[in-house]
């Protein structure tokens, strides 16, 4: 592959040029970028012969300065073909750089993955969260420790990035150096997969190590409550209000699919009246910024209601009182004993039951599920949305009626 590969020799006249000898320079053109550098030598103008472009003449000077020509062009053609044979970038600089004896720099992997882990810094709310680059930060986290172990080095090389690398890397997340679960191990080959193709769009690599690389971790299957579950919570009595806060902010969530962040920072400004003239939440997810438009079910109207007035509300400008995820976790944790539930209650749970239990478990088409949810992708709502056996049962109800029919019709 020549890459648009050119070489020209030509006179490039000084400023001020008035008479005498004109340096000979050397055009490298590569994908139409250029490079010039002189080859260190000099002619009259009218010796020079622009169509063979070389010296006219067969005296001594003429055939020396030819055969620099000749040599520097074989030079020229030969670091090409080796930056082609080491896979190195093929630039008119690059090029330009090794005829003058400048070694190339190699571009490291942790050097690429901290400018992307800076970029994604700066880009936070702006198509990226908090929490996407704290996992970023801890997938390269990882890959250090992994790299000093493996190789009793600092830093690696993006073109020393192959798939007996990839594989390591992966064994190395899953035993027990690091004990991570098959799906956390995937996310952090993930991320360095991202990396790769970062660096195959920049041609700092050319050539794909994680084309026969298969990621196996299955997702983990969703945790939702039953509609049994969630109407126990909902009408037990708590004498202590903080877990009557957290119950209603939990229960509240299980009929809208909003997540922990979202529900914090939500607003009495962010209830509207929609086109069916009934009060709606119109928000943005925090997460991906994608609009959320939600209908307010009766339940969660009156728990909106309950907390109108409510002094942290008003203090904090939000619709609910809200405690940090920690504390409504470990709080939800208790209400799950007292309710006599033996799942592991947490906050995120209450988005998996609208998603099932709620939306999917009556009806609601997985399209509007996942516009509700504030998905970029009906492929994200897939994952929540575990088939529950009563919907199961139900549909194969509705066909086995549709089957008679038929029959009958036959």
């Amino acid at each position: 592959m020549n890459n648009g590969f050119k070489m020209l020799f030509y006179l490039k006249k000084p400023k001020k040029y008035t008479t005498g000898p004109i340096p000979i320079y050397l055009r490298i053109s590569v994908d139409e970028k250029r490079s010039e550098v002189t080859i260190g030598e000099e002619v009259e103008p009218y010796l020079w012969d622009n169509k063979r472009l070389s010296v006219k003449g067969t005296n001594d000077s003429a055939k020396k300065i030819n055969r620099r020509i000749e040599t520097v062009a074989f030079q020229v053609i030969e670091i090409r073909n080796n930056l082609s044979s080491t896979e190195e970038e093929i630039t008119s600089q690059n090029i330009k750089d090794m005829y003058l004896g400048k070694m190339i720099k190699p571009k490291m992997l942790f050097e690429i993955y901290v400018n992307h882990n800076n970029e994604m810094e700066s880009l936070i709310g702006n198509g990226f969260s908090e929490n996407t680059l704290k996992t970023f930060r801890c997938s390269l986290k990882h890959l250090r420790s992994y790299v000093r172990l493996k190789y009793r080095q600092s830093d690696i090389g993006i073109r020393n990035i192959d798939y007996t690398f990839i594989k390591g890397f992966d064994f190395y997340l899953r035993t027990k150096y690091k004990k991570c679960s098959p799906v956390s191990s995937d996310k952090y080959v993930k991320h360095l997969k991202k990396i790769v193709l970062l660096s195959i769009g920049h041609k700092w690599l050319r050539e794909n190590p994680f084309l026969l690389y298969k990621f196996t971790a299955k997702p983990t299957p969703r945790t939702f409550l039953t509609y049994g579950e969630i109407v126990a919570i909902a009408n037990k009595k708590f004498s202590i209000d903080r877990l009557k806060h957290v119950r209603d902010v939990f229960i509240f969530c299980c009929y809208t699919g909003l997540s922990y962040i979202d529900i914090r920072k939500l607003s009495q400004s962010e209830i509207g009246i929609g086109d069916d003239n009934k009060k709606w939440i119109f928000t943005k997810r925090h997460k991906t910024n994608l609009p959320v438009h939600l209908p307010i079910l009766p339940i969660p109207l009156a728990i909106i209601k309950k907390y109108r007035n409510h002094l942290y509300c008003k203090e904090k400008a939000t619709l609910l009182p809200i405690y940090t995820n920690q504390r409504m976790n470990s709080y939800l944790k208790e209400i799950a004993d007292v309710c006599k539930i033996t799942k592991r209650l947490t906050f995120h749970m209450a988005r998996h039951s609208f998603a099932t239990t709620i939306a999917l478990g009556n009806g609601v088409p997985i399209e509007t599920v996942s516009k509700m949810l504030g998905h970029s992708s009906i492929k994200t709502t897939q994952h929540y949305a575990k088939v529950l056996d009563s919907k199961t049962s139900y549909d194969m109800a509705i066909l086995e009626q549709q089957l008679k029919i038929k029959k009958k019709i036959l």
